[in-house]
């Protein structure tokens, strides 16, 4: 049985017949306290290396957590450099396809105006040779 200290400081042992105090009772109380000490002393030292463990696992989670920082920092910078990079790239594509765009467009002015050009040569040559046959027709009419 564990004695608190307020239990101790009302001990009052037995009084022995010739003014002093019952040797066995107060060996028997003096036992209960060194029991008491003694099992006081051990949940102090369980409790010193509880702490003492909790203190390391605290060191611990705090390294831990300064390497979750870092790396939460890292990804973080990755992440807006990956972006940045991103866009650059869709930049750089969306300029060169509307560069390519822009030859496209070119090449078809260019094909449509050398069509133009071939249309009206050939209606020229139609009509030139329309017109030899038209010229033509009223000579053998005659003839």
């Amino acid at each position: 049985m564990t004695l608190t200290p307020v239990e101790l400081r009302h001990v009052k042992p037995p009084k022995a017949l010739l003014g002093g105090y019952d040797r066995d009772a107060v060996d028997r109380l003096l036992d209960e306290i060194v029991a008491s000490f003694e099992d006081v002393w051990r949940e102090r030292a369980d409790l010193a290396d509880k702490v003492e463990q909790l203190e390391n696992d605290l060191i611990r989670y705090r390294e831990i957590e300064g390497l979750l920082r870092t790396t939460l920092v890292s990804a973080e910078k990755a992440a807006v450099t990956l972006k940045e990079q991103a866009r650059k790239e869709a930049d750089l594509i969306l300029e060169e396809a509307r560069s390519e765009a822009r030859s496209i467009t070119r090449h078809a002015r260019a094909d449509h105006d050398r069509l133009l050009g071939e249309v009206r040569r050939m209606r020229s040559l139609l009509r030139s040779a329309l017109a030899l046959v038209d010229d033509e027709a009223p000579e053998e009419k005659a003839a």
